[in-house]
Formats: structure tokens, sequence, C-alpha cells
């Protein structure tokens, strides 16, 4: 492995934080493994690396302990690598760097909660499509750990900013934030069509990175029929990378939903969403095969 400068200073946790993932390939490959990308093979084939390159960097992240080595094959010996504790709480970090080339590099440092339907943005969401969710729990609004993609034909996973039982635990300045307002208009108009979308062999789940007891008090407030799931560790918007921005020091979810099969994978994406209940009829549409490639 070639020699590298070590940035550790006992006084500085950011050069000590840089020291383990200081090299821009390193943190590639906590995002793609984020992303369910597990094996050698395919790390590979995803950043367009040399094996020795990925060699040394996977070796660094091992001894580091922000990735676990996992055997899946004895003959001949083959090994998985999967995020450790450790190497999940840097999911903020590459949610950080993604907010912010969003924003300031593709972008033009405006907080917002949607985007332009021709961005680059958008075209990385509607990219999606094909693309097979990892397996991962989500806490619900009762704190119960579930898997987003229910055992039903498709789950529509309607992800938005944030939703509350009051109006005044809104953060300062929401309603002039773009995008931001209409979680409640969204949320309820999902909880007047569900039996429609029950009919359509479709299971509802709302996403946020809020609190799960932020979730309960606006279910109960609303009485909404179908979970809301908490994103606060931020591990379904790193593995789909779904684009986000920052209010009241915490990252929040765009508008968007994402329909998805029984086989985990993306069907339909609808972003940005500019007509709120206008994208919960599409969602039903798609479902219904108008618009669903192979349905």
């Amino acid at each position: 492995m070639p020699q590298r400068t070590s940035l550790a200073d006992a006084d500085c946790a950011i050069a000590q934080a840089l020291d383990v993932v200081g090299d821009w390939w390193t943190l590639l490959i906590v995002r793609d493994t984020a992303r369910g990308v597990h094996r050698f093979d395919a790390l590979q084939e995803e950043l367009g690396v040399s094996r020795k390159v990925l060699t040394e960097r996977l070796r660094l992240l091992v001894d580091a302990g922000v990735l676990s080595r996992e055997p899946y094959q004895d003959r001949p010996p083959r090994y998985e690598y999967r995020l450790t504790r450790r190497g999940r709480a840097l999911l903020p970090v590459l949610i950080a760097l993604q907010d912010w080339g969003d924003s300031w590099v593709m972008g033009d440092g405006e907080m917002t909660a949607t985007a332009a339907e021709a961005s680059k943005e958008a075209a990385r969401v509607h990219a999606l499509v094909g693309t097979r969710l990892p397996e991962l729990r989500l806490l619900d609004h009762d704190g119960v750990p579930r898997d987003p993609v229910a055992d039903t034909p498709y789950t529509v996973l309607y992800c938005f900013p944030g939703a509350y039982a009051r109006r005044d635990a809104y953060p300062p300045g929401w309603a002039q934030i773009p995008g931001a307002s209409g979680c409640t208009l969204e949320s309820c108009t999902y909880r007047d069509q569900l039996a429609e979308f029950t009919a359509a062999g479709a299971t509802v789940h709302g996403v946020s990175t809020q609190r799960p007891d932020e979730q309960r008090a606006f279910a109960d407030a609303e009485r909404l029929r179908f979970p809301l799931l908490s994103d606060a560790e931020l591990e379904l918007t790193a593995a789909l990378r779904l684009p986000t921005f920052r209010a009241a020091g915490t990252s929040r979810l765009k508008r968007l939903t994402l329909v998805v099969d029984r086989n985990r994978t993306v069907r339909e994406v609808l972003y940005p969403i500019t007509d709120i209940e206008a994208s919960a009829q599409a969602a039903l549409t798609a479902i219904r095969g108008a618009g669903l490639p192979g349905a």
C-alpha cells in the first residue's frame, strides 16, 4: 500500500477522522456498501477502480472498524463487506456531502425541498427505476423495526420533509422553504384514498427523518391508518441517495414518491412533486398498471 501521510492529531477530531476516510475512494466505498453493494467484484464494477486500490482501501476500512469482512462462500473463499455500527455512523456525513453538492455544486445554494424537473438531481432520482432496495429496517411510529417494503405486490413510499401535530412545532421559516409545505395534505390524501391503494394490491408507508414520537403524535392527530417510518439514521436515504435539505439542524427528505414491488425493485418515481393530490393519483394509476413497465 502506498505510504500515507498521517493526519492524526490528538487535538482535532476532524484530522483524526480524515486519517480514516480522507481518501475519496474510501467514502465512495462507504456510499456503495450503504446502497447494498457488498462483494469485491461488484464494488470494483461500480467504482471503476483497480483491484489493487480497492483491496488497499477495503483493508483500511476493515482495520478501522468501518467495514466488517464476512464470508459468503467457502470454496474458494469469498467475502462480503458490510458497514459496521461505526460505518453506519458515517451516513450523515455522506448525506451532508450530497446535500452540499446538490445545493452548491449543481445548484445555486438556495434552501429548497424540491428541484427543477430538468435538474441533475431529478435525473439521479428518476434513475432509481429498476434499482433494488437493500434489506434494512426503519422504526415505525410505534418504535417497532419494520421493513419499508411490505409483503404486498406493491409498496408506496411517499417521502416528506416533516409533519407535526402542532403548528408551532414546525421549524422557523418552514412555509418560506420552496416545496416544504403540504406534508399534512399529502398524508391525509393517502389516508383518504387508502382503500383504493389496498384494493389495487398496495401498502402505503410514509417516510420522513423525524423521530418516531413526532410521527406518532402526527399520525394520531390525523387518524392515519398506515405506518409512518422514521429514517432518522438516514439508512434509506443513503441506500437510494435520496435528495435532502437541512432545516433546524436536521437533514430532511425532499418530497418524492417511490413505487416498489414485492421483489424490492423501484418501479416508478415521482419527483419533483408540484401537485400533491395529483401525485397520489399518479401513484395509484401506476400501480393499476398504466405506466408500470411489465405490469
